[in-house]
């Protein structure tokens, strides 16, 4: 990092737009950042079935007394038997080791934050998972340094538009949640090919609890970096199942929601809604757009 200092040059995984729309609002790169953590994944806390011991006198998942037993989902934000809380504890360490190390670098360089971040994982050739964190670190010459440069996933133009608007990037925040859920009786009636087109109530409710949950880790990773509020980038859903370890013949689902976008605070100061300048907008119908072109000439 000292010697890319001293060298008097920088790199950056910023297109030309990109590099243009930060130089427009008094930014310039100071180099591409990269931060990385390796992790062997061992103890999920996945590994029983997340109906075990729920419900009315269940034994072992297969027996309920009193009437049919109905599954409930167990995320990793409760931290219930088979709810891969240790898995998620470890995806964000993971992400967190990432971003910091990449942060350093954005320090080294004399950087103010980063931008542009793209977080990925990937398999490690010798075993485990690679987190990996990639971005340009940007500064405003003249403007003194932070104590923690911020980290941001915007793009330089969607950068440009937070910093004229009057906000700006505090850090990268993340909501991870995997919930799972046993497929029950009912499951398993509302998905035979016979039921017709119905509503899956034990699928609806494993998605549902499982975003639920991530937007609950993401709130209170905002709440963390002292921001007011978050813009979103990515939010995604990835759904799986495998046999179910208790009973013979079911199987349980498994979803993974994950959400991640930049915190910001507002710095400038406030437009009144009346005061606000009217927001042009054209229409793309042909027809409304020759009729306006008529009344108003060429």
């Amino acid at each position: 990092m000292a010697e890319i200092r001293q060298s008097g040059t920088w790199g950056s995984a910023l297109t030309a737009d990109e590099f243009a729309a930060i130089r427009s609002v008094g930014f310039e790169p100071v180099g591409q950042v990269l931060g990385a953590a390796v992790y062997n994944i061992g103890y999920t806390g996945g590994y029983g079935c997340p109906a075990y011991g729920r419900g009315y006198g269940l034994r072992g998942g297969l027996v309920s007394y009193g009437g049919p037993y109905t599954s409930v989902t167990a995320t990793s934000g409760s931290g219930n038997l088979g709810s891969y809380a240790p898995l998620v504890r470890t995806m964000y360490e993971a992400r967190r080791q990432a971003i910091g190390r990449m942060t350093a670098e954005c320090q080294q360089l004399g950087g103010q934050g980063v931008v542009g971040v793209r977080l990925t994982i990937g398999g490690f050739p010798a075993g485990g998972l690679e987190f990996k964190a990639i971005g340009t670190g940007v500064r405003a010459p003249g403007v003194g340094s932070p104590r923690q440069p911020f980290t941001s996933d915007l793009t330089g133009q969607d950068f440009a538009k937070l910093i004229l608007a009057g906000w700006v990037p505090v850090g990268l925040v993340l909501g991870i949640a995997v919930g799972a859920r046993h497929d029950d009786w009912r499951t398993v009636n509302q998905t035979r090919w016979g039921s017709g087109n119905t509503e899956v109530h034990g699928y609806t409710d494993l998605v549902n609890a499982t975003r639920h949950d991530a937007r609950n880790q993401l709130e209170r990773d905002v709440a963390r970096h002292g921001a007011d509020g978050v813009v979103l980038q990515e939010m995604e859903l990835r759904v799986g199942e495998h046999e179910c370890p208790v009973q013979d013949g079911r199987r349980d689902h498994v979803a993974e929601a994950t959400i991640i976008g930049t915190a910001i605070a507002h710095f400038g100061k406030r437009r009144d809604r009346d005061t606000a300048p009217p927001l042009a907008i054209m229409s793309l119908d042909p027809q409304r757009r020759q009729a306006a072109r008529v009344r108003l000439g060429p």
